[in-house]
């Protein structure tokens, strides 16, 4: 009787960390699941324990129990004591959890012990993370960076789990072993690996393509970041009145999406809605992400979308900027929005300056929409060149001219006079101004 085990890689049904969850099907189980969280400070902070429960509510997962343990350092095999380490296997047979799930980045080793120890499956904090964005993700590209951030992940965590998936080589000289399972694995898997990152070197080209087009036809592009959470896509929503889901979870949204938008005495923009950022973002996260955070790192303008009604809101600005800083963004012009001021008290919509009157800060909500002019109006602000004020008179003949001028949006007033002469007034951005000057030389001689 041949038995057939298949291998890690062959799994396509289980492609998230929490297995027995499928986001196709609405009615399958939540995952029951231990919550292990090691205060490694003198200082017991709870807020990283809250948001860690709020990621595994995201991960559609059933908390059970909360074990929490202080140490002054990790310990190599079990990431926590042996005695706790214990006190969590014997909590996972008195409850029946699925998983457990770990608020700490765990090295391969750790996770095989507990996994061992509790005789069921563990997820650490990057586990968990890239579990949400498989649920998340919708569009093809976001399907391939998730795939790809697994992978990377996976590769270092394959064990070998049975002698008898060895292949067997028959030529004379060869008989053996072989090539192990493990190995055969990890050879996939490398395949694979470069399989995506090929596919995502297309993606990003196009992605490139795109950007150079906007560029050339100087197209401004505003792009939103935020801790996750933070009421981007609400935002971008209401803006844009586009259908992007949004909801008071973490990474509600995964796949970038741009729409666009006119600003008085800008012209058209470019609104990019992008992942939401947090804490001890996995490095593998954003090494695939690459060509979606280019987005951001080529914006004319950020928008750095902040929940003003978060007591860590200090805390999340400072990830943020670090997550800028890794992907080179940390230069970009940047206006903070502080949105959700519907959730304090005293709080106004207002706009912040600095010491040149130019907007560094908006008081908003997304939500109500309160203080959404002022965030135009700042945009505006910080987008918008000099602007030109000129009276021309365009001879009959000049229709192509006119014709541009339209198309910029920038005649204020016309009129013709006896001559059949066009009397234009403009208002219209210098550079854009520069721009028609070098299409068409003849317009110096129709200024008056």
């Amino acid at each position: 009787m041949n038995t057939f085990i298949a291998s890690a890689v062959d799994i396509q049904n289980e492609s998230t960390a929490l297995s027995s969850f499928s986001s196709q099907h609405s009615d399958a189980p939540f995952d029951r699941a231990i919550i292990v969280h090691c205060f490694l400070a003198q200082d017991r902070n709870d807020d990283d324990l809250l948001e860690f429960k709020l990621l595994a509510k995201s991960a559609n997962v059933d908390i059970l129990s909360i074990i929490t343990s202080t140490r002054h350092t990790p310990q190599a095999k079990y990431f926590v004591g042996q005695g706790k380490a214990e006190e969590i296997a014997e909590a996972v047979q008195n409850t029946q959890a699925d998983v457990v799930l770990v608020n700490h980045t765990l090295t391969p080793a750790q996770t095989r012990n507990l996994e061992s120890l509790c005789q069921c499956r563990v997820v650490d904090r990057t586990g968990l993370i890239l579990d949400i964005f498989a649920q998340r993700a919708r569009s093809h590209e976001g399907k391939l960076q998730v795939e790809l951030a697994q992978l990377k992940h996976l590769s270092t965590r394959l064990v070998r789990r049975k002698t008898g998936l060895d292949q067997q080589k028959g030529a004379v000289g060869l008989r053996g072993p072989g090539e192990t399972q493990l190995e055969t694995d990890r050879r996939l898997i490398k395949v694979r690996i470069a399989q995506l990152q090929s596919r995502l070197v297309k993606v990003e080209k196009q992605r490139r393509q795109n950007r150079q087009t906007r560029q050339k036809a100087d197209i401004p592009t505003i792009s939103l970041v935020g801790y996750t959470n933070a009421g981007k896509s609400t935002l971008f929503n209401f803006i844009t009145q586009a259908n992007v889901y949004a909801a008071d979870q973490l990474f509600a949204t995964l796949d970038p999406t741009l729409r666009r938008l006119p600003i008085q005495d800008v012209g058209t923009t470019i609104l990019a809605d992008t992942v939401g950022f947090i804490r001890h973002l996995p490095h593998d996260l954003v090494s695939a992400f690459k060509s979606t955070l280019q987005e951001t790192t080529e914006a004319s303008l950020l928008l750095h979308v902040i929940d003003s009604a978060d007591p860590r809101k200090l805390e999340n600005i400072h990830a943020v900027e670090t997550v800028l800083s890794e992907i080179n963004a940390s230069d970009i012009p940047t206006l903070l929005v502080y949105n959700k001021i519907d959730q304090l008290d005293n709080i106004e919509p207002h706009i912040e300056y600095d010491q040149e009157q130019r907007p560094i800060a908006v008081y908003m909500s997304a939500q109500t929409g309160c203080g959404l002019h002022l965030l135009l109006d700042a945009i505006r602000l910080r987008l918008k060149n000099e602007i030109v004020d000129l009276n021309l008179t365009l001879p009959v003949h000049s229709g192509k001219i006119r014709h541009a001028l339209y198309q910029q949006d920038c005649i204020q007033h016309e009129q013709i006079n006896e001559n059949g002469e066009f009397l234009l007034t403009i208002r219209i951005d210098k550079i854009a101004w520069l721009k028609l000057l070098k299409q068409f030389p003849a317009l110096v001689t129709f200024m008056s």
